[in-house]
């Protein structure tokens, strides 16, 4: 089965596992999704991921969820942003704050993904993917 939108699978599976208060998500490994997966753990929203090898040789990334001492998850919502069907761009000075400045906006640019206060502190712009908080 072909897969249109990757990027929004994996957040659902995150969401989804988070609300279940599962300690590990797993799903099918790509770099774009290591590279969120990095991003999320820099930022503190995951306790850490990894690739690992299948039986039939698949490559996976499991996502290790983070949760606070009361047992909330840390990650509250997941919101995607650009779609397959409407990208959205933004310029550096166009960025947003989400939350007021409490969540993190995922921008894809040409550095690389980076978060949006990354983003404006190297004064890039680029492709807005998803707001977490």
């Amino acid at each position: 089965m072909v897969m249109t939108d990757p990027i929004s699978d994996m957040l659902t599976r995150i969401r989804n596992a988070c609300q279940a208060r599962h300690s590990k998500v797993s799903m099918p490994s790509s770099k774009l999704k290591e590279n969120i997966a990095q991003l999320l753990y820099d930022e503190g929203y995951i306790r850490g991921y990894k690739v690992v090898k299948d039986e039939r040789g698949h490559l996976h990334l499991e996502v290790y969820l983070k949760y606070t001492e009361e047992g909330e998850p840390v990650i509250s919502n997941l919101k995607r942003v650009s779609k397959p069907g409407l990208r959205i761009y933004k310029k550096a000075e166009e960025l947003p704050r989400v939350r007021s400045g409490l969540g993190v906006a995922v921008i894809s640019t040409n550095k690389g993904l980076l978060s949006d206060r990354a983003a404006r502190k190297e004064n890039v712009g680029g492709e807005v993917l998803f707001y977490i908080w």
